[in-house]
């Protein structure tokens, strides 16, 4: 990205409700990115969803990040990238949330940039490059508003949101404190090759280059029958990240339903202990 570049922040709608143990502000902003891909640089405008307590305070910032779909297609259905119980207990706890709907994905639209190709040849660091190149410009244009924290972030993701998490970690914007991973991989389809992700070992070897180039700590969180990618390889791809240099810790959540890729979202109550254990530990709310 060009050093004279400053991504901006326009807010777009603000919406005010109470839930719970506090009012909390709904607010849909659009965040300008410039983004490297293989075809070039790519000037666009990201929506994202921020969720906050509604008061004058500088929060800590909390960066939600979602996966992605089987193809194109099923990225373009995304809509709206949106985790509303999981903002709202965030939100609860003293965080700025913020979701942005990634390029090639949803109402973001645009290019599908973080394609990692066909199996069984996939290739992940462009893809990794590129998101982290737009979640930089996102955190960058939240820490200098009034309302975020510029010295206290996380970075929170599950499915192909949970490498992006790590990648972050690999090069981290300023102010990221610690990273989590729920349910991290690629390759996956629990329709077709239940349990085996289809190039495990493209995995394993972009997890060794974060890992050698990790800065802040990680969770890694995997559910016992997540069949996305089965028992073996979460195991497997948490071992190459810390033997390359990556800290942080793993944690095995409880089966959950048919298929515990989706814990994040459907059991909440499975991971919040782990979670706010590693963010105490990282001095964040």
């Amino acid at each position: 990205m060009a050093s004279h570049y400053v991504p901006l922040l326009t807010l777009l709608v603000t919406t005010h409700s109470v839930v719970c143990c506090g009012a909390v502000i709904e607010e849909s902003v659009s965040v300008a990115v410039e983004v490297p891909t293989s075809r070039g640089t790519l000037f666009t405008h990201l929506p994202v969803l921020v969720v906050r307590p509604d008061d004058a305070r500088a929060h800590p910032l909390a960066l939600l990040l979602h996966g992605r779909g089987r193809d194109a297609t099923e990225n373009l259905r995304l809509g709206r990238a949106d985790f509303p119980a999981n903002a709202r207990y965030l939100a609860q706890r003293g965080y700025a949330v913020l979701i942005p709907t990634r390029i090639g994905y949803g109402i973001a639209g645009g290019p599908d940039v973080e394609n990692t190709g066909l199996c069984p040849h996939k290739s992940l660091e462009p893809a990794l490059r590129t998101a982290v190149s737009e979640m930089t410009a996102v955190l960058s244009a939240a820490q200098r508003q009034p309302w975020g924290n510029a010295g206290q972030s996380v970075a929170i993701g599950e499915s192909f949101g949970g490498l992006i998490a790590l990648a972050l970690a690999a090069a981290p914007p300023s102010g990221l404190r610690a990273v989590i991973n729920f349910s991290g991989g690629d390759g996956g389809d629990a329709l077709h090759h239940v349990d085996h992700p289809c190039d495990p070992e493209a995995v394993t070897t972009a997890l060794t280059g974060l890992g050698h180039r990790a800065r802040v700590p990680a969770l890694v969180l995997y559910s016992l029958n997540d069949r996305y990618w089965g028992p073996f390889w979460p195991q497997r791809w948490f071992y190459a990240w810390q033997a390359a240099g990556g800290s942080g810790r793993y944690v095995a959540l409880p089966a959950d339903k048919n298929n515990g890729h989706f814990i994040f979202n459907r059991n909440a109550a499975a991971w919040h202990a782990p979670v706010e254990t590693f963010l105490t530990e990282q001095g964040l709310p």
